[in-house]
Order: C-alpha cells, then sequence, then structure tokens
C-alpha cells in the first residue's frame, strides 16, 4: 500500500505539468507588413517606338593651351573657323625663348667639343678616366638642355591636333598666359555624337541589339520633322543616374550637309524596338525578382491586387547583365517583388515602396518569417523555471 502511494505521489507533478500548466492558445498577432520595391511587367515598355530628348556634343572636343607661359603675341583664327589638322592658331612672344636657345646651344657646342677631344686624350693615356667622365656627363647635360630649350621654343606655337572648328576663344591679343590656360576650344563636327538618357527595362535590349542591327535609331530635329538621320551606336553607360535613375546612350551621326547642326543643340531621338518584341520570347526581369523556393526551383513573388504575396514557379531563360529572361510562369500586367524576396512568405501582406527607397532587413520580419516556413515544435505553455525544476525532480524520482 505505501509503495503504491509513493508511486502516485511521484507521478503527481507530471500530471500537473501536463493539465495544470496548460492553456487556450491565444491568436496569434498580425504579421507585420512588409515593404517592398515591385515593377509591373509588361513586353510593351520593352518594345515597339520610342521617343527620348537627346542633347548634341561633337566627337573629339579639346582645351587648347600653351604649355609654357608667355605674352600671346598672335590669335590667327576666330570662332566659328573651320581648320585643318596641324595649322597654326596662335603664338607667343619666344624672344626669351630664342635666347635661352642661343645660350644652350653655345653651351652644347663647347661640351661637344671638349668631349672630342677626351675621346682622343683618353686613349693616349695624357687624361685620367675620372677626368673623362666628367666631361661625358658635361656633354649629355648639355644635350638635354639644348632640347629641352628647342622644346620650349617650339611650345610658343599652337597647332590644331586634329581638324575642327574653333569652338570658343578664351584669351585676347598681348594677353599673359600661364601653362595649361586655356586659349581656344576646338571640337570636331564632322562626326556628331548624339546622347539620351533611357529607363532600365529598355537598356540590355539596346545594349545586346547594337551589333545585330535589330534596333533602328534615328534622330530628328525641330527645323526639319520629318527627316531622319540615321544614327550609330557607340556606347552606353553602366552606372545609372542617382537622381533620374536612367542609363547614358551615346549614338554618332555625320554631320548633315543641309542643316547646321552644332554641339550643344537638342535633337529627338526614336528608337523602335518592334523588331527586338518579336524576336524576344519572354519578359526581361531584374535578377533581384528571381529566387528560389524549398525544392530550389525558380519563382517570383507575385503582388496581388489586395497587396498579398504568392509564390509564382517560373522558367528561366538567358541571362544579360543584371536581368534575366523569364520564359514562363508570368505574364503582362503581373506586379513582381524585385527588392526584399529574401524576406517574404506565402501571403505575407507587403507595402509597395515608392522608386527611390530600399527595403532593409529587419529582425522582426526575420522572426516572422522563420517561425511561418519552420514552425518550433509545441511546448508546454504557462510553466516557470520552478515548475521545470519540480519536473526534473519527478522524473528522476519515477
Amino acid at each position: 500500500m505505501t509503495n503504491h502511494l509513493r508511486t502516485l505521489l511521484s507521478l503527481l507533478p507530471a500530471a500537473i505539468l501536463l493539465f495544470g500548466c496548460e492553456k487556450p492558445e491565444e491568436p496569434a498577432g498580425e504579421p507585420p507588413i512588409r515593404p517592398v520595391k515591385t515593377m509591373v511587367v509588361s513586353a510593351g515598355k520593352a518594345g515597339g517606338v520610342r521617343q527620348f530628348p537627346a542633347r548634341i556634343d561633337s566627337l573629339n572636343k579639346a582645351d587648347l593651351a600653351f604649355r609654357v607661359p608667355g605674352k600671346v603675341q598672335e590669335i590667327l583664327v576666330t570662332e566659328g573657323e573651320e581648320v585643318d589638322k596641324g595649322q597654326l592658331l596662335a603664338r607667343l612672344d619666344d624672344t626669351d625663348y630664342r635666347i635661352v636657345l642661343h645660350d644652350r646651344q653655345a653651351t652644347f657646342d663647347k661640351a661637344q667639343k671638349d668631349f672630342q677631344r677626351a675621346k682622343k686624350l683618353i686613349k693616349e693615356g695624357y687624361i685620367s678616366r675620372t677626368d673623362y667622365d666628367k666631361l661625358e656627363a658635361a656633354f649629355k647635360s648639355a644635350k638635354a638642355a639644348l632640347e629641352a630649350a628647342r622644346q620650349d621654343l617650339a611650345y610658343t606655337r599652337l597647332q590644331a591636333p586634329f581638324a575642327g572648328t574653333v569652338a570658343k576663344r578664351y584669351v585676347e591679343q598681348f594677353e599673359e598666359v600661364q601653362p595649361n590656360q586655356p586659349v581656344l576650344a576646338l571640337s570636331d563636327t564632322s562626326l556628331l555624337k548624339v546622347i539620351f538618357d533611357v529607363p532600365e527595362n529598355i537598356i540590355q535590349t539596346i545594349r545586346r541589339s547594337n551589333k545585330s542591327d535589330r534596333v533602328e535609331v534615328w534622330a530628328s530635329f525641330d527645323t526639319l520633322p520629318d527627316k531622319r538621320f540615321p544614327l550609330q551606336f557607340l556606347e552606353v553607360s553602366t552606372r545609372a543616374d542617382p537622381q533620374t535613375q536612367t542609363f547614358k546612350v551615346t549614338f554618332t551621326m555625320p554631320r548633315p550637309e543641309q542643316l547646321n547642326v552644332l554641339p550643344g543643340m537638342t535633337a529627338n531621338v526614336t528608337v523602335d524596338l518592334t523588331e527586338v518584341q518579336r524576336i524576344t520570347q519572354g519578359q526581361m526581369l531584374p535578377l533581384t525578382a528571381v529566387t528560389a523556393d524549398a525544392a530550389l526551383e525558380p519563382i517570383v513573388w507575385v503582388v496581388d491586387d489586395d497587396d498579398t504575396v504568392h509564390a509564382k514557379k517560373v522558367k528561366l531563360g538567358e541571362m544579360r547583365g543584371a536581368r534575366i529572361e523569364v520564359l514562363e510562369g508570368v505574364k503582362d500586367g503581373m506586379r513582381v517583388v524585385t527588392a526584399g524576396t529574401a524576406y517574404l512568405a506565402e501571403g505575407m501582406k507587403v507595402r509597395l515602396m515608392p522608386e527611390k527607397e530600399q527595403a532593409e532587413p529587419r529582425l522582426d520580419d526575420l522572426k516572422q518569417i522563420l517561425l511561418t516556413r519552420c514552425p518550433p515544435p509545441p511546448r508546454e505553455a504557462g510553466c516557470t523555471g520552478e515548475q521545470e525544476k519540480d519536473k526534473g525532480e519527478g522524473a528522476g524520482s519515477k
């Protein structure tokens, strides 16, 4: 009887833990609303005919300057004048430089004669090797000084490094100038640059089509709106403007004969992406929009009308730069998440961010995601540390 009573008493703490500590589950609080960056899928934005405002610039341009100081003796060209390569544009007063040149020439002549005599004397043993080395060093030093004086004299003449047009004159005749101070601005207008900004959703299309000529690009001007001037692709920037989030694209065009087009003017650029739209099979999405599920299958997070997200399996194509082609799984009009995908869960409420905001991971969101995807094993609710201790003692007594 006593043994049965002891056994019953040893099981009493475990019974209290199983029944006394058990409380009804409280309803879970609302999960936090996650801010995300999104975009609306649309093939029409990557194709069709697009127009952009552009600015004209010269392909080659330079601010020309003298490399030595002096007084401007003569400026031989005027603004707007066309010049040839190597043509003399301006010159400095070279009197002082000619005097230096004559002095260096005399020093060189003496050093050269002394060195020539030393060559004969060293063979006959009339001078030491040390004296010979000194005369040789003096000759080489005088030769270098003479070449520098000749070069300084040549620097008093400013010549055109390429054929072009004098765009601006910065100094006047008889004005004192310093080395590398701009004197004239020269620009080559035989080939013009047409520069315009494009959004990120078509930048990859232009980059991958510049060699295949699938994209037809032409410029037009307000004075001749019906005249098309074909453009040739030159380069594209790989860094977006921090203010507009657009990329700078540069094309070239020959200078029109029937229209006086100068650097600084504006133009209208038309980009025909119809052929590219016809060839491209899928949608181009940012790499950040594509993630993987638990089975490592590629998915995107689609935002519904009530601002909840759902995972959508996709089939991927070719990756081009920072974007990837999605062949199946998305269609026009879908809103997909492009930033913050690592912190989303099925059915989570989200808040759509303005374009310039960035979603940063928050600890509360991460905890909620982990609890949603990997719930912990059930534990007795309402048990205190003292009850845990009693439970351990009860199990030991048993």
